[in-house]
C-alpha cells in the first residue's frame, strides 16, 4: 500500500469510470470519490435516454468519434460480463423531406469514416421493412446502436471502486479545493473533476479559467401509452441539424420496457431544482449566452412552444411515426444537460478536458459521454497520471 491519494469529484458514470480506471492503474493507491447527492447517477446519468451510440454524428478524428467507438465496445463487453441489459435494437435516421437528403448523405459519409459497424443506406420501402410504421423518403440504419441501463452501470462501477479498496462518499458536497491540492481538507496527490452540471464552477475553484461556462438545457420526454408503444421496434431519429449538438426529438425504446419520445432542448432556469437565481445570473452574465441567443432565438422559441404544448411537441414527432400523436402520449421524465458554451457564443460540441498540474478537469462531457465513459476514463487517467500532453 502506498501513501498516494487520488480524489475524484462526481459520481456520475464518467466520474465513476475514471475512479475505476485509477484503481486499475494504481492498485496500491487510495481513491476517494466525492458526491454531493445521496446516490450515484443522480443527475445526467440517471436521466438520459439509455442509448448506446455507435458513432454516426461526430467529426472524424474528434475526441467524441475516437472515444465513442472504443467506449461502445468496452461498454458492451462490461455489460455482458456483469449481466446488465444491453439490447442492440438498432436506429434509423430518417429524412422526411427532399431538402434533408443531402444532409443524410453527409451524415452517411461521416459515419462511414467513423467505421460505424453495419451501417447502410435504405430507401423508403426498405425503411418500412425495418420500422413498418415509420414515414420517410430515405434513411440510415445503424443496427449496432443499442440501449442499456446507465444507472445500473454506474452502480456497478461504484461497486468496483469499493471492492478495489476505494471510497465513494455520498452526501459529500465539495466546499473547498485548495492548492496542494486538497479537497475539504483531505490532501490528494491528484484531483480529477467530473462534476457535470457544476463542473465549470469546481474547475474555476481549482484555478482553471472561466471558459467554457456551463449553460443548462432541460430535455423533456413524452411516454407513449401501452396501446401504441409496439409501433416502434427500435429507435427512429431525425436528420440532425449540424448547427446544434442536440439530435432532435426521437423515438427510443427503453430496456425496462416502454417507448419514449424526446428529448427537446429548452434553456433551463436552474442547473438543479426548479428555479435558481444564481444559475440565471450565471447565464445572464456570460457574454456567450447573449451571442448564442442572438443567433438561435428562433429555434429557442420553437423549442419553448413544444415544451408548453404537447400537441406542438408531438407534431414534430408525427413526421416520423404518423400514428403516434398527442392523444397517445403522456408527459414523462426530464433531465438537465450540462452544455458548455464558449465566450463567443459557440455551443461546445466535443469533449473538453483541461489539465492544471495535479488537477484534471472534465469541462464538457455531453452525449455520447455515457457510451464513451470507459474510454473517456482511459483518456483522462492517461492525462492525469501519465502526464500526457496539454488540454484536449
Amino acid at each position: 500500500m502506498t501513501d498516494e491519494v487520488i480524489g475524484v469529484i462526481g459520481a456520475g458514470i464518467v466520474g465513476l469510470a475514471v475512479a475505476r480506471e485509477v484503481t486499475k492503474r494504481r492498485p496500491g493507491s487510495k481513491v476517494v470519490v466525492f458526491e454531493k447527492e445521496d446516490r450515484v447517477a443522480g443527475h445526467q446519468t440517471g436521466h438520459n435516454s439509455g442509448v448506446v451510440h455507435a458513432g454516426l454524428y461526430y467529426p472524424p478524428g474528434s475526441l467524441k468519434a475516437r472515444l465513442c467507438t472504443r467506449g461502445r465496445a468496452m461498454l458492451r463487453e462490461y455489460c455482458e460480463d456483469r449481466h446488465i441489459p444491453y439490447e442492440e435494437c438498432g436506429k434509423l435516421v430518417v429524412a422526411v423531406e427532399p431538402g434533408e437528403t443531402a444532409r443524410l448523405e453527409a451524415l452517411a459519409e461521416r459515419a462511414g469514416r467513423n467505421l460505424v459497424p453495419g451501417l447502410r443506406r435504405v430507401g423508403g420501402s426498405e425503411l418500412r421493412e425495418i420500422e413498418p410504421h415509420a414515414a420517410g423518403l430515405a434513411g440510415l440504419h445503424s443496427p449496432r446502436t443499442a440501449i442499456t441501463d446507465f444507472p445500473a452501470i454506474a452502480r456497478a462501477f461504484a461497486g468496483d471502486v469499493v471492492e478495489a479498496g476505494g471510497e465513494v462518499r455520498l452526501s459529500s458536497p465539495v466546499a473547498t479545493i485548495a492548492p496542494g491540492p486538497s479537497v475539504d481538507g483531505l490532501r490528494v496527490d491528484h484531483l480529477i473533476i467530473c462534476a457535470g452540471l457544476q463542473g465549470d464552477r469546481l474547475a474555476e475553484r481549482a484555478g482553471d479559467r472561466s471558459e467554457p461556462r456551463i449553460v443548462p438545457f432541460r430535455g423533456e420526454y413524452m411516454r407513449v401509452l401501452p396501446a401504441k408503444e409496439q409501433l416502434v421496434r427500435g429507435m427512429i431519429y431525425p436528420v440532425p441539424d449540424p448547427r446544434y449538438p442536440f439530435l432532435g426529438v426521437h423515438f427510443t425504446r427503453r430496456v425496462g420496457g416502454g417507448l419514449e419520445v424526446g428529448p427537446n432542448a429548452v434553456l433551463a432556469v436552474a442547473r438543479e431544482g426548479a428555479v435558481s437565481m444564481a444559475d440565471m445570473m450565471s447565464i445572464a452574465s456570460w457574454p456567450g449566452a447573449w451571442r448564442m441567443a442572438a443567433r438561435h432565438w428562433r429555434t429557442g422559441v420553437h423549442e419553448l412552444h413544444g415544451s408548453v404544448s404537447k400537441r406542438a411537441y408531438m407534431r414534430r414527432a408525427q413526421r416520423y411515426v404518423p400514428q403516434i400523436g398527442a392523444a397517445d402520449v403522456v408527459r414523462g421524465g426530464f433531465g438537465v444537460r450540462a452544455q458548455a458554451l464558449d465566450r463567443d457564443g459557440s455551443l461546445v460540441d466535443d469533449f473538453r478536458i483541461h489539465r492544471l498540474g495535479p488537477i484534471t478537469a472534465v469541462r464538457n462531457a455531453p452525449s455520447p459521454a455515457a457510451t464513451s465513459s470507459m474510454a473517456i476514463a482511459e483518456f483522462v487517467v492517461d492525462a492525469a497520471l501519465g502526464g500526457r500532453g496539454p488540454d484536449a
